[in-house]
């Protein structure tokens, strides 16, 4: 990213201890939207919330973040803020962003429109941070990215909620964890959220073939481009009751009992699924994911 070195940009310079300013941008970038408590949470837990306050608006009056109003709660209005282009200019070279597609918002009526969405995203990600340094885990802002798009053939891709990467301390040992997350805010038919299934069992079983070959040789799954094995695959459910919310989860479970090619995959891929809400109160280490395989409910790291 370049940077004049005058200039009130200048002080968005990185260095060793990086300036709250860069990593709010960072996250926006990489995140697409957040509120400001969604921000603290992120980037400084103990810091407050009118220490955000006045870094997201000097960025406003630096023309690189705007915000759109959420619905009103109580006697409060919260903002959701996104990049600019500006913003997103001087970010894109980042060395976390390198590699992400563009993703301009040129008008708060454009991010409007991807604003609960995105939101719950982000929300769906907070328990694992919190979770990970109670524990002493290694996840954290960076760990967790938005809309990521693979091939599945015939033209087609699947594109994730985000993928999360996680790395367990266990004594002296370390286990390094990968996740597929789906976020479901019951806006979709719970058949359309199970279809989600078979195009993850079509990921796994690509295999991307070279250009130019009359007779092209097999390459291997495409996925291992990306990870050594294939990730766990977690729906985050809310926006219904917890009857309508069960049900779901039990035709996610019906699509891996039923569907030969999901089934394949939940033999090599652990799957779970869990209600947002018991997330956020119980950490997503809590026995709060009912395995899609079937059994009692356990841990995200125990499926």
């Amino acid at each position: 990213m370049t940077i004049p070195t005058s200039g009130p940009v200048a002080e968005l310079a990185p260095s060793p201890a990086e300036p709250l300013r860069l990593q709010v941008l960072t996250a926006l970038a990489l995140h697409r939207m957040a509120t400001t408590g969604q921000l603290r949470q992120m980037l400084r837990p103990d810091g407050s919330r009118q220490l955000f306050s006045r870094v997201l608006n000097k960025l406003r009056s630096m023309g690189f973040v705007d915000l759109t109003p959420l619905a009103e709660t109580s006697r409060s209005r919260t903002h959701a803020w996104y990049l600019t282009p500006e913003g997103a200019r001087l970010t894109r070279d980042l060395p976390v962003l390198r590699g992400r597609p563009p993703y301009p918002i040129t008008s708060t009526t454009a991010a409007s429109l991807k604003t609960s969405h995105t939101l719950t995203v982000v929300r769906s990600h907070l328990p694992f941070a919190a979770d990970a340094r109670r524990l002493g885990h290694e996840h954290g802002p960076w760990d967790w990215t938005p809309e990521v798009s693979h091939p599945i053939g015939e033209g087609e891709r699947l594109v994730a909620d985000a993928v999360m990467h996680y790395t367990v301390l266990d004594d002296e040992h370390r286990r390094k964890l990968r996740a597929f997350v789906e976020v479901d805010r019951t806006t979709m038919s719970s058949e359309r959220l199970a279809v989600k299934l078979i195009e993850y069992a079509r990921l796994f079983q690509y295999e991307a073939q070279p250009v130019g070959r009359r007779r092209p040789a097999a390459t291997g799954p495409a996925w291992l481009r990306w990870y050594p094995v294939f990730p766990r695959l977690l729906f985050v459910l809310t926006g219904a009751s917890r009857t309508r919310l069960a049900s779901r989860i039990g035709d996610l479970q019906a699509m891996v009992a039923q569907h030969p090619l999901v089934a394949a995959l939940a033999r090599e891929a652990q799957m779970g699924a869990a209600v947002l809400e018991d997330i956020e109160q119980h950490g997503p280490s809590g026995a709060v994911w009912v395995p899609l395989t079937g059994g009692e409910p356990r841990s995200w790291t125990a499926l």
